[in-house]
C-alpha cells in the first residue's frame, strides 16, 4: 500500500492506493497532522511519485476549484455485496444534489433499509469520489459524516453555490 496526504480546503485528506487503484480517501484528524503507518511516519512532505496520486491531486484540485463534477480515477472498493450496491448508487447522485437515506434505500429496491443504507454509507472507504456527503436525513438535516458535519455542509455548499463557500466556512 502507498499513502498520500492531500491538503484540501476542508482539511487534509488521506489517500491510500494499492495495485494502481485508490482504495481509500479519508479525512485526517486536524489535531494530529500526521498518521502513523506500519512502515513509518507519513508527513505532509512525503509525496509519492505515482501517476495515480498525481491524477488524484489534479482531479481533486479541479473539484475544489469547481472545474470538475465527477471523478474518473481507478478505484477498488472492498465491502459486502450490499455495501458495494450502496456505494455504486452513491456514484449516481448528481453533483450539487442531495437525496435522503430513505430515497437511497428505495433506489436500491429496499424501502425499509434506511438504517442499513446509513451504515453502508458510513463505511464508505473513498470519501468525496464516492459522494456519501450527498446523502442527508429525510427532514433535510445533515446527519453524521466522517469528516464532521461542518465539512459535509461545506462540500454541499461548494457543490451548490461555488468554491467561495470554503473561504466562508474555513478561512
Amino acid at each position: 500500500m502507498v499513502h498520500h496526504l492531500y491538503p484540501s480546503p476542508v482539511g487534509d485528506l488521506y489517500l491510500t492506493a494499492q495495485a494502481g487503484r485508490l482504495i481509500g480517501l479519508s479525512f485526517c484528524d486536524p489535531d494530529e497532522g500526521v498518521h502513523q503507518e506500519p512502515d513509518g511516519l507519513l508527513t505532509r512532505d512525503r509525496w509519492a511519485n505515482d501517476r495515480l496520486f498525481d491524477a488524484a491531486r489534479s482531479q481533486l484540485d479541479a473539484y475544489f476549484e469547481r472545474k470538475r463534477k465527477s471523478f474518473d480515477l481507478p478505484i477498488a472498493l472492498s465491502g459486502t455485496p450490499f455495501q458495494l450496491r450502496v456505494w455504486a448508487e452513491l456514484r449516481r447522485i448528481d453533483f450539487g444534489t442531495t437525496i435522503s437515506y430513505r430515497e437511497l434505500a428505495e433506489r436500491l429496491g429496499k424501502p425499509g433499509a434506511s438504517r442499513a443504507v446509513g451504515s453502508a454509507n458510513g463505511a464508505n472507504p473513498i470519501a468525496i469520489l464516492v459522494p456519501c456527503h450527498r446523502v442527508i436525513a429525510s427532514d433535510g438535516s445533515l446527519a453524521g459524516f466522517a469528516g464532521g458535519v461542518a465539512v459535509k455542509r461545506a462540500l454541499l455548499d461548494h457543490e451548490r453555490a461555488g468554491a467561495g463557500q470554503f473561504a466562508l466556512a474555513f478561512g
